[in-house]
């Protein structure tokens, strides 16, 4: 098979609408079914994903780890919005949900320095609270070192 720019965009659209649809990331095998792939070929497709930073990888496997703003395992941010619940990576994350659905959402969230909780609203695409602020430990030119820890 030769991966085609076509065929890598078809498989992270399917994934991007999968997470808007259902909060969860498909698997790999969720995309092989959908793009008639076979598994060798899903595998080819997911690996130039990860590579081009479409989303990344759960080290050693063809899990999404991350689709940005989305987040394919839990986490401490949590984006309320269209009756569901999805994950985001982050509070940066979190905004990134809201405008990439093109809705209101209520936001759950902790605070890094204490856990104290921190809960704030998005309505007609303004931050209901503005004395928030999002502070980024990490340098955007460093974000891709450790999509984790960023």
């Amino acid at each position: 098979m030769t991966l085609t720019d076509e065929l890598i965009w078809n498989a992270r659209a399917y994934v991007y609408q999968h997470l808007a649809d259902t909060t969860h990331a498909p698997t790999m095998d969720d995309v092989a079914v959908h793009l008639q792939l076979s598994h060798a070929e899903a595998i080819e497709v997911f690996d130039e994903l990860n590579a081009r930073h479409a989303f990344f990888l759960e080290p050693g496997t063809h899990d999404i780890r991350i689709a940005n703003p989305f987040s394919g395992v839990p986490t401490d941010f949590i984006v309320r919005t269209q009756g569901k619940a999805y994950y985001a990576n982050c509070a940066w994350d979190a905004l990134g949900i809201a405008a990439a659905l093109h809705s209101d959402a209520v936001i759950n969230a902790t605070y890094a320095e204490d856990d104290a909780p921190l809960t704030f609203t998005i309505c007609a695409g303004q931050m209901q609270q503005p004395e928030a602020v999002v502070h980024l430990l990490v340098p955007f030119q460093n974000w891709h070192d450790d999509m984790v820890f960023t």
